[in-house]
């Protein structure tokens, strides 16, 4: 008989003495081909559920599909510094023509988290509307970020600030090199995040698309890689799709394409080479239709992720017809 192992079971502490996690299933009297698996905080892929073994202490999330919303999208989340969201995308909140725009296109997209810049207040009009009049910080997830700071020590004191505002530490680090591309300038990012990280900030980090300074930015404390797709709203798309996936592969911290996304396509590609997360600005707000942009790059990421999971077909040099040949007319 099965030693009795102790584990939280949607939350609740259980009893068992399954050995793994398709007998546990059973055990409960639900089909394991119908249930989604969440095993401490990682998805137990169905396919796996027969050999995988369960262990004292496993935490697990067992769903399936009710009315009303899909489940097993809640289950398939990610987490950043300890923070689980369950929309992979991220939105900006420059270049909408008013805070109301805006805040409905947060809501198309379904977005969890929204970068916002840290600015000086307007002196001279303290009752002109703000944007947590219109995005509740209570609600979604603020992310403030260094855009426009071209040095460590301007990021630093940027950061400094928003934390001493909001008593935000999950941060957006971004140090530019120069004006015409904004790409980063990745020896002052890196001194950037090395100082914050000390200082108990949590930076997601705007890089290049290089695995090696994607690992030496995770190495340096980031929570969170954010390599570029192609230059700050460009809308180009992903140009180079070798790096974005060699970068995931090496990663241990989340990893999220950042910039360059143009249209639905770039999105789903972000997730195909399994990448966590998307963020967008440009290419939501600059859209003929902001918001039926937001929605239809809300579907494009969940589009990606599910193909990534799905695992694609082998590539082929030559064709395979679908078809058996055997037996033509």
């Amino acid at each position: 008989m099965s030693a009795t192992k102790t584990i939280t079971l949607n939350g609740e502490t259980r009893q068992t003495t399954a050995d793994t996690i398709a007998a546990l299933v059973r055990e409960l009297e639900f089909d394991p081909a119908k249930v989604a698996v969440e095993r401490n905080r990682e998805i137990a892929p169905r396919s796996t559920l027969e050999q995988a073994p369960l262990a004292d202490g496993d935490v697990l999330e067992i769903v399936h599909f009710v009315g009303g919303g899909s489940q097993a999208a809640m289950a398939d989340s990610w987490t950043v510094a300890g923070r689980t969201f369950r929309s992979r995308l991220i939105v900006g909140t420059g270049k909408y023509k008013d805070f109301e725009q805006n805040a409905a296109a947060v809501e198309a997209a379904g977005a969890e988290i929204v970068t916002v810049a840290v600015r000086r207040v307007n002196v001279s009009d303290p009752k002109a509307p703000m944007l947590t009049d219109y995005i509740d910080p209570k609600k979604i997830t603020y992310l403030p970020n260094t855009a426009g700071c071209f040095t460590a020590d301007d990021a630093i004191r940027t950061l400094r600030l928003a934390r001493e505002a909001g008593g935000w530490d999950l941060v957006k680090l971004e140090v530019l090199g120069e004006a015409r591309t904004l790409y980063p300038n990745m020896k002052e990012t890196l001194h950037a995040t090395e100082v914050l990280a000390k200082e108990g900030f949590l930076p997601m980090v705007y890089c290049v698309d290089d695995p090696i300074a994607a690992k030496q930015l995770e190495d340096a404390g980031a929570v969170a890689v954010m390599p570029l797709g192609a230059p700050i709203g460009s809308g180009l798309g992903i140009q180079n799709r070798v790096t974005i996936r060699l970068i995931v592969e090496g990663a241990n911290v989340p990893v999220l394409v950042d910039a360059g996304v143009g249209t639905a396509s770039d999105a789903a590609v972000g997730m195909e080479l399994g990448c966590d997360g998307i963020l967008m600005n440009t290419a939501i707000a600059e859209a003929k239709d902001p918001i039926r942009m937001a929605r239809a790059m809300k579907l494009a990421v969940e589009a990606g992720r599910e193909a990534y999971l799905a695992g694609r077909m082998g590539r082929r040099m030559y064709a395979d017809p679908s078809s058996p040949l055997a037996g033509l007319i």
